[in-house]
């Protein structure tokens, strides 16, 4: 999992929320996550990789400004995930 990585958890009080991964943390096998709406970027959960579901998309714009050390907004992260909500409702 890199920074940008949108995932889904599997396990935990945050069970079937959508994150994207801010931070790898350095110890091995954890990430810290962000939503924008409920944990927000100063505040990101740090998460075992393994409670995490990868769905494969990367929000480029994002990682690429983690990536610069670039202020990232809450808003950006909540209007991106808001799409992966709506989806998942729809698949319902």
């Amino acid at each position: 999992m890199q920074p940008g990585d949108v995932v889904y958890s599997k396990a935990g009080r945050d069970r079937g929320r959508y994150f994207v991964v801010v931070e790898v943390c350095a110890e091995e096998g954890f990430v810290r996550v962000a939503d924008g709406d409920i944990r927000r970027i100063k505040n990101a959960k740090r998460k075992n990789q393994k409670h995490l579901r990868p769905t494969g998309d990367r929000l480029e714009r994002i990682a690429a400004k983690l990536a610069e050390g670039a202020q990232v907004f809450d808003s950006e992260l909540f209007s991106a995930l808001r799409l992966y909500g709506d989806k998942d409702r729809e698949n319902k």
